[in-house]
Order: C-alpha cells, then sequence, then structure tokens
C-alpha cells in the first residue's frame, strides 16, 4: 500500500496524465511543476492545479493515502462497509468517513473506470495504464 502523500501523488499523475500534467482548465500541456506546493502553473491559461482537480480527491484535506486505503475497503468488501467501521479502519472520525464513502459512491456513478484502474494500481502499488 502507498504510505505517503508523494507517492499518491506520483500514482495519479502516472495514471490520469501518463507522466506528462495537462491543464484541467484548458487542458494545455504546457505547465510548470512548483513542487513544494504539489501543484503546477499552466503556461497557457495561468492558472495552478494539482492531478487532484476533476477528481473524488478534489477540495478535500484527507491525504491521499487515507482515501487510498479507503478505496481498496469499499472495492475489497463484499457487502457495503459500514461509516463506523470505515472511520475505525482508517482512523477517522465517523463525519469524515461518511464524507468518503459518499464521494466514493458518488465516484462509482461518474467515473467508474478510472476507479477501477486506480484500485488496480493501489493493489499492486505498481502503476497500471489501460489505453
Amino acid at each position: 500500500m502507498l504510505t505517503t502523500q508523494d507517492e499518491c501523488l506520483a500514482l495519479l499523475e502516472q495514471l490520469r496524465w501518463q507522466g506528462i500534467p495537462k491543464c484541467p482548465y484548458c487542458e494545455s500541456c504546457h505547465s510548470i511543476s512548483m513542487k513544494r506546493e504539489s501543484r503546477y502553473h499552466c503556461g497557457t491559461c495561468f492558472t495552478s492545479y494539482s492531478v487532484t482537480v476533476g477528481t473524488l480527491f478534489h477540495k478535500t484535506h484527507i491525504e491521499l493515502p487515507k482515501w487510498f486505503q479507503a478505496i481498496c475497503i469499499v472495492m475489497n468488501d463484499s457487502k457495503s462497509v459500514s461509516v463506523r467501521k470505515l472511520a475505525a479502519r482508517i482512523d477517522v472520525n465517523k463525519n469524515t468517513a461518511a464524507y468518503m464513502l459518499t464521494r466514493i459512491h458518488d465516484s462509482f456513478q461518474k467515473e467508474p473506470s478510472f476507479l477501477k484502474q486506480l484500485y488496480k494500481a493501489i493493489e499492486t502499488d505498481i502503476p497500471q495504464v489501460d489505453k
């Protein structure tokens, strides 16, 4: 399992962009890395963005390793995982777990292929890119 925020960001970048950052606002590939903030600055539309923009992780303060753990728990559980069970397993409060479950379930509806691809990569710890 991926354990650091940087490892998780690197995996997301590989899955979403195949290593070449692409602005989610104008789709330009002309970006400068802002490593200190784990963000990029687009040279075309002049916005800053991270790999989480447009995903279930966007605008959350929960570390990506916890998100990845939650995704694995939800995907591996044959029955619906309860909020309290998820909260206990990833060490968050029940409100945070409920929020995460909602976003994961919404993501199943909106972008199932990305979630399945991410789960597969998390399970193997090796970026898997389906083309």
